[in-house]
């Protein structure tokens, strides 16, 4: 059998968990499945898959012959699409990740006008405070804000994150300014989870840094609440930037100790082609790069 074939039988089982189910799915029929694993079983003398009366999982060995058989498919496709050539049209379906506020305020609106440039792709947004797989979930292009652990993903560095500390001038006019991040101790401090789980902020860089132990009076789950709070003056939180820009425009809310901010936390566009990048990829990816690159909400 072709190996092609068999590599693209045996990821609809792992993935569906059913041979029944990805014979529907590839429109085959449930022994014509069955022969092409137990087929690629025997050319490579492991056992791929645990077969029970009520479910179907992949063993260890298949689990890490999955992950490379998914990256050869992919990669399959992506040759290709780019068999048209550099000029050819952008079509088909691209998936787009990116954090939740992130994704509205930045990434949204490249998407919009990706559309609108070419009329034969669908996007697919995913706007999650979760880190993605990008191979695992099937997605095209991620935009991540943080340090990157390393990986076989293709990485774009676009621009930097400040993490920032303010509160309302009402809450400052109040409580005073503090001058140095010891005076927090004497502050309300609104911990917002999204972005600071923990109970200690750095502050400073390099030799400078330094950590101070906080004692939130507040703790959000999600870095809006964080803000509202901060507006209606309940305290001093640590938010990005990028996410309080229009407030800090507005004199709603102010900047504190910005002397000793942390380091900048870079924000990277990932993807996951490798030698061949598909017309649908390489568009976006030139577009979103080159507006995160000139925006100037994002040091």
């Amino acid at each position: 059998m072709d190996r092609f074939h068999l590599l693209t039988v045996f990821v609809a089982v792992a993935e569906e968990q059913s041979f029944a189910a990805a014979a529907r799915k590839l429109g085959l029929s449930p022994p014509a499945v069955t022969r092409a694993v137990a087929t690629l079983e025997e050319r490579l003398a492991v056992k791929l898959l645990s077969r029970t009366t009520r479910f179907v999982r992949a063993t260890d060995a298949g689990r890490r012959y999955l992950e490379d058989a998914r990256r050869i498919l992919a990669e399959l496709d992506q040759a290709d699409e780019a068999a048209g050539g550099v000029d050819a049209e952008p079509r088909g379906h691209l998936t787009v990740t990116a954090p939740v506020q992130f994704g509205r305020l930045f990434v949204l609106p490249v998407i919009g006008e990706y559309l609108r440039r070419y009329r034969s792709v669908q996007v697919s947004a995913m706007f999650l405070d979760r880190v993605v797989n990008l191979l695992e979930e099937g997605v095209d292009v991620g935009v991540r804000i943080g340090e990157l652990p390393d990986s076989s993903l293709q990485a774009i560095h676009v621009a930097n994150v400040r993490r920032v500390l303010c509160a309302s001038p009402d809450y400052l006019r109040e409580r005073g300014q503090p001058k140095t991040p010891a005076d927090l101790a004497g502050h309300d401090i609104i911990s917002a989870l999204g972005t600071n789980p923990v109970t200690e902020w750095k502050f400073g860089e390099g030799r400078k840094q330094q950590t101070q132990r906080i004692a939130p009076r507040l703790m959000v789950t999600a870095n809006d609440s964080g803000i509202d709070a901060a507006l209606s003056g309940f305290g001093i939180t640590r938010l990005p930037s990028y996410q309080i820009e229009s407030y800090l425009a507005a004199g709603r809310l102010q900047i504190v100790l910005s002397e000793f901010e942390p380091a900048k936390v870079p924000i990277h566009v990932l993807h996951r082609e490798g030698r061949y990048t598909s017309p649908k990829v390489r568009t976006f990816l030139d577009l979103i790069v080159a507006e995160l690159r000139n925006n100037t909400s994002l040091p």
